[in-house]
């Protein structure tokens, strides 16, 4: 059997996609009763990481043991990644030693040279481009809260809405809008807006219900939704750009004044670490609307699902 990579959201079909949600919820049934189901008994996964995690390390590494397999942490000093090894000889050496990859790093051509030269499944634990295992966690926590419902068309049909940078995040958001057919506005500043290129791919190959709109106004995107996302408005790398994003973006927190115009069962998500008092306020972070520890926590459960799903098919 070919092998899979999970490099952005495209790699996976809507059914694929419910069907990871179906498995996560599993998993989680499974380790809320002290379950194991070693899936991935013998199964090693490399991993490289040439950025800072918490969230994407560990729940990848806990996913492993309790799946039954490894992990092995890659960073960049202490390997021949940091000496300048030639990126297709990583690809090689580590897809002999294990059976799956996933790489947290800045360039997405980066994570496809790796796929390109990888005889094992790679996983894109997040680019400068994109950052599907975290929305991929953030949609299963819209379908475990709401149910499969939330995702079809007719009265419970969900409505998203994006307020901030148009970064990774936003980007793997607006694949998600086109690949399930989800209503999402994206509020973001003149000048931030996401990528042509992303935008341009998602309303070609959408979904008919799809509706993807980019607006300047929060309130706008805000008015009305069920979810709103947002994240950090200086990314990784992007720290000395943090006083002009400041002024940019002044108006585009998440506060309880946004909330008050959304949906009143409305869910709030961050995917984490927050700068709370600039792009989310710690009373939203810490009150009655927010999930973003419960997305957080789901990183675990729909990674266990994806490295099922890539390292053990069938």
């Amino acid at each position: 059997m070919a092998k899979r990579d999970l490099l952005s959201l495209w790699d996976l079909s809507a059914a694929e996609i419910r069907a990871l949600f179906v498995r996560a919820a599993e998993l989680k049934a499974l380790r809320a009763h002290g379950e194991r189901p070693l899936t991935l008994g013998g199964k090693t996964l490399g991993m490289i990481f040439e950025k800072a995690s918490t969230r994407t390390r560990v729940s990848f590494e806990v996913g492993m043991y309790e799946l039954g397999g490894h992990a092995v942490y890659l960073a960049p000093q202490g390997t021949q990644i940091g000496r300048g090894e030639p990126l297709r000889d990583t690809a090689r050496v580590l897809g002999g030693y294990c059976h799956g990859i996933v790489i947290r790093t800045f360039g997405q051509e980066i994570v496809e040279e790796l796929a390109r030269f990888s005889p094992v499944p790679v996983i894109n634990g997040l680019t400068d481009l994109s950052h599907p295992c975290q929305v991929l966690a953030d949609l299963f926590t819209v379908w475990e809260r709401l149910g499969p419902v939330a995702f079809e068309p007719g009265p419970g049909s969900v409505r998203f809405a994006w307020i901030g940078d148009g970064n990774n995040m936003a980007h793997s958001w607006i694949e998600a809008a086109a690949i399930l057919g989800l209503d999402l506005t994206l509020a973001c500043p003149d000048g931030y807006d996401p990528d042509a290129e992303v935008l341009g791919r998602a309303r070609k190959e959408a979904d008919w219900r799809a509706h993807i709109d980019v607006v300047r106004n929060p309130v706008e995107a805000a008015r009305g939704r069920n979810v709103i996302s947002t994240d950090v408005w200086a990314s990784m790398g992007e720290e000395g750009e943090q006083g002009a994003r400041e002024k940019a973006f002044a108006g585009f927190c998440v506060d309880e004044q946004l909330l008050g115009l959304a949906a009143r069962n409305v869910m709030v998500m961050h995917c984490l670490p927050a700068h709370r008092g600039e792009e989310i306020t710690d009373a939203v972070v810490e009150g009655p609307h927010s999930a973003v520890f419960t997305q957080a926590e789901n990183r675990l459960h729909i990674q266990k699902a994806v490295l099922e799903r890539l390292l053990a098919p069938g």
